[in-house]
């Protein structure tokens, strides 16, 4: 059977000035590392068995119905605007309606230069590849919105960084790639028709009951607050904040020099390129409400008159720390056991993480042991411990499950840092079976899995990443 995708490329249909269109560049020795079958089921493919399936998710071999375009979009790249980006290493295959009715891109990542490519090869190496493999599916297991990995897929040919670099391409699927920066290009050159068609296009796709730009707006800042109080309940760091990976569908988009926490520090950093902390894990609800305004000044030509909408729209993104604040408490309430949060109980919760930050709790770990009885294994200072446990006591002792809130909240299983190194380094080697077991245990977070205990360890000294690369 031949793999058969039902494409339908909406984006396609827009006019050219949204993209370029690109065919993938083609590759020695395309070799299928890993292949996401569930994913793929959902999306109604069909002949996922094809021997044809490495040449199709390297690039060599183009489906019936694939139309590959590069997107055009601008940014806002820690803090300085860019004019024009674009897919300078990713090609949007086409679209799908899923098994759900739901749209969703597919797009290869790493298959060669592009139009946008800015001197760039268009080419991805291994480790960036297999992370985003894995830390995208774990996500996706946590119940937070993301981007998906359908396919790893070797290239048989070497990319240039520090040194020769075993190639490979992602094949990535999402609700859409529509970005804070794919309005921004078009408001920066004055496109206001090209503005329009864009605003059209992410309403019906994304916010069908949404009527006007600024509903638009207040509903973006509403999914995009949900999303970063998500990402700090599990302790993950983006590291890469721009807003050219920031989604107008609320799902988390790029993972390059992503990380998560292990000891808890509101100001820690991983990524080697974000030098003055910009988008530290503390710091990523101030940056988002940053980005939100960047999308903001996008959408204000649209208005019959930009300057009378201005006071609208600076409520909206004016309200976004609220919003924020009150996604994050009831996020980190439910790690506490308590499903009705009442704003008394951000003290509570601050309490602990101080505790935590002051004695060098590792951030999982810690929370995980309110449900399995070892907030004293966690906690330097016992007696300061044993004080906010009366209290935490006193407060969920009307709570109907506190147990189960806990650990539906609190997993016990993350993709450390130290953990996706190791199966790099040993993919890298010609290893996969790290990769395989780290995909099947992140698939299964909230589950004990005892078996699996060794990946809930923290890193011993020599384990360490003190930096994460995006890998360009």
């Amino acid at each position: 059977m031949v793999l058969h995708i039902p494409f339908d490329n909406s984006y396609a249909r827009l006019p050219r000035s949204f993209y370029a269109r690109q065919a993938p560049t083609r590759v020695a020795a395309p070799q299928l590392l890993g292949f996401n079958t569930a994913l793929a089921d959902e999306l109604g493919l069909q002949g996922t068995d094809d021997p044809l399936l490495a040449a199709i998710f390297a690039g060599n071999h183009l489906p019936e119905g694939a139309e590959p375009l590069a997107q055009l979009y601008a940014g806002h790249q820690f803090g300085g605007f860019s004019p024009q980006l674009g897919d300078g290493r990713a090609l949007l295959l086409g679209e799908v309606v899923d098994r759900n009715g739901l749209r969703r891109d597919i797009q290869l990542k790493g298959s060669g230069p592009t139009p946008f490519s800015r001197r760039g090869d268009g080419r991805a190496w291994l480790g960036p590849v297999l992370r985003e493999y894995v830390v995208s599916e774990a996500m996706h297991a946590l119940g937070i919105p993301t981007t998906r990995a359908l396919a790893a897929t070797a290239t048989g040919e070497e990319v240039l960084r520090e040194a020769p670099l075993p190639g490979a391409v992602l094949t990535r699927v999402a609700a859409s790639h529509i970005r804070v920066g794919s309005f921004q290009v078009f408001a920066a050159r004055g496109q206001t028709e090209e503005l329009r068609q864009l605003y059209d296009h992410t309403r019906a796709r994304h916010y069908p009951d949404c009527n006007t730009p600024a509903e638009l707006l207040a509903a973006v800042c509403e999914r995009q607050a949900q999303l970063v109080a998500q990402w700090l309940a599990v302790g993950f760091i983006h590291g890469v904040m721009n807003t050219d990976n920031c989604t107008l569908s609320g799902e988390t988009l790029d993972y390059g020099p992503c990380a998560f926490l292990d000891l808890y520090h509101p100001d820690t950093v991983f990524s080697s390129i974000d030098r003055n902390g910009r988008y530290a894990y503390a710091a990523q609800a101030d940056v988002i409400v940053w980005n939100m305004a960047q999308l903001a000044s996008a959408l204000l030509p649209l208005e019959e008159d930009p300057e009378a909408a201005v006071p609208e729209f600076t409520r909206i993104v004016h309200a976004m720390p609220d919003l924020l604040r009150g996604a994050w408490l009831t996020r980190f309430a439910a790690k506490l056991g308590i499903s009705a949060p009442r704003p008394e109980d951000a003290a509570l919760i601050g309490d602990l993480l101080a505790l935590m930050q002051r004695g060098g709790s590792d951030f999982t770990n810690t929370f995980r042991a309110l449900a399995e009885g070892g907030l004293q294994d966690q906690i330097t200072d016992r007696d300061a411990a044993r004080d906010w446990d009366t209290r935490w006591q006193a407060r969920i002792a009307a709570e109907p499950e506190p147990e189960a809130v806990m650990r539906r909240a609190n997993p016990a299983f993350i993709p450390r840092n130290h953990r996706i190194e190791q199966m790099i380094a040993a993919a890298v080697e010609g290893d996969l079976r790290p990769f395989h077991h780290l995909n099947a245990v992140l698939a299964r977070p909230y589950d004990d899995q005892p078996e699996a205990a060794e990946l809930r360890r923290p890193p011993l000294p020599d384990e360490v990443v003190p930096a994460t690369f995006c890998g360009t």
